[in-house]
This record gives structure tokens, sequence and C-alpha cells, in this order.
């Protein structure tokens, strides 16, 4: 059985009135809707870890909770399936896919390459105006930290990093980061949930802040690359901890 998904979808009736093309093309798109919503619901629910890693996937309670019918729900199972957040198995049934440690090893030394140069530039031509954005940032994540907020926090770490990559202007660079965050966001999530990683975090946070203000490169690059290895760090030893939610 699959943890609890919220059940707040409305079903959506097209209206008895109106031309049959009308009615036709209402009841698509209010289909497309449902789908849409569904698609979303599971997809927070998988991010989020309230559906794990190899958690079966129960269309039929799916449906009821959600209160749709089966073709909204089998169609943003599709879209998650292509996503590569769930996997489907034909005459077995579709499961929320397990972490690949090693996707996840690779995708980290990009990002790392890419945002230790980034930080170095960073401390050079950082913009005033989003030096203050950056310092008005860790005072969320402080206030996110102690109320042990981790959804809170983890939207103002991909913040922080896009403020400094946003302040220079490296459109290219934004767009390959957004791409790898699109495959990176499940495990950054799980790697915040170990006791004490919050205030960590932060401390990482600030003191990359503190080293682009101060205009020192070599120090900002190598705040960067600390931050990110300790992520790294923590990925052995989360997956040494629950490998029921990696790949074998």
């Amino acid at each position: 059985m699959i943890a609890k998904v919220s059940a707040q979808i409305k079903d959506e009736r097209p209206r008895a009135r109106g031309r049959p093309s009308d009615r036709g093309g209402k009841a698509d798109r209010a289909g497309a809707s449902k789908a849409t919503r569904v698609y979303d619901e599971i997809k927070e629910s998988i991010l989020s870890g309230a559906l794990e890693p190899g958690a079966a996937i129960d269309k039929i309670e799916l449906c009821e909770r959600l209160g749709v019918s089966r073709f909204p729900v089998t169609t943003a199972i599709n879209r998650l399936a292509y996503e590569r957040l769930v996997v489907i198995e034909p005459q077995h049934g579709s499961f929320i896919a397990k972490i690949s440690a090693d996707d996840v090893r690779d995708l980290m030394i990009l990002r790392r390459a890419l945002e230790v140069e980034i930080a170095s530039e960073a401390a050079q031509r950082l913009p005033p105006e989003s030096m203050a954005a950056l310092e008005r940032n860790l005072r969320y994540q402080q206030a996110a930290e102690q109320a042990k907020d981790l959804p809170g926090f983890y939207a103002l770490d991909v913040e922080f990093h896009q403020i400094i990559i946003n302040g220079i202007a490296l459109a290219h660079a934004n767009d390959i980061l957004e791409g790898l965050r699109a495959h990176l966001e499940r495990v950054r999530r799980l790697l915040l949930t170990p006791p004490g990683r919050l205030p960590h975090t932060l401390r990482e946070h600030r003191a990359i802040a503190e080293t682009i203000k101060s205009g020192d490169a070599r120090a900002a690059r190598a705040a960067m690359r600390a931050h990110l290895e300790q992520t790294s760090a923590l990925l052995a030893t989360v997956s040494k901890q629950r490998p029921d939610l990696f790949e074998d």
C-alpha cells in the first residue's frame, strides 16, 4: 500500500449545455487538467519522499483517493515513467523508481564543475543587489532551519544557488544546471533529512556568501567545492544507511 496522497482534487464534469463540439472540447480539457493535477500530486509525493523508492503504485487506490477515473492516473504515471521517476513493469505493475547512486554521482560531478567556477566568477562581479538578495535568502534559511521546515529550506537552498548564477547572467550555464536539478531534486531533498544537516548546510551557504562578498575568487571556489563535496559524501552515507532506496 503506497503512502497517502492528498485527495483534494474535485471532479470536473463537462457542462450539459452547448454544442456537442464544445462539450467534447471542454471534456478533453477537463481530462487534461485532471491528468496534470494528478501528475503534480504524485510527483511532489515522490520528490518529497512521501512515496518512497520501490513502493508499488496502486492505481485503484489512487483513483479513490484523488476522486478521478483511471485515465488521468494512467496518463500521469506514464509521464512520470518517461521522467524516470516511475518504473512500469508489464504484468507486474508500476513502482516508484529507486535512486541510481551511480547516476547521481555523475550528475553531481557535472554540477560541482560548473558551480565551483560560477562561485569564483561571482566573487569578481556579483552586483550589490544580488549580494543583498543572498543575505536576505540566508536570513530566511535560518528561519526555516529553526522551524525545521524542510520543504521551505529546500526551496531556499535552490534559490540561493540561482541568485548567484542569475546575478552574473550566465544563461547557458543556468540552463544546464536547471536540467541537472530536475534529475537531482529527489536526492537533494533526501540529503537534507539526516539529523543536523540543515544547520550544516546553512553554515556552508554562509561561507560561500561571505567569500563571494569579500571578492576572493579562490576562497569562493573553495567554499563552493567544500559544500558540494560534503553533499557527495553524504550521498555515500545515506545510501549505506538506506540501501532499500537505491538501485543494486
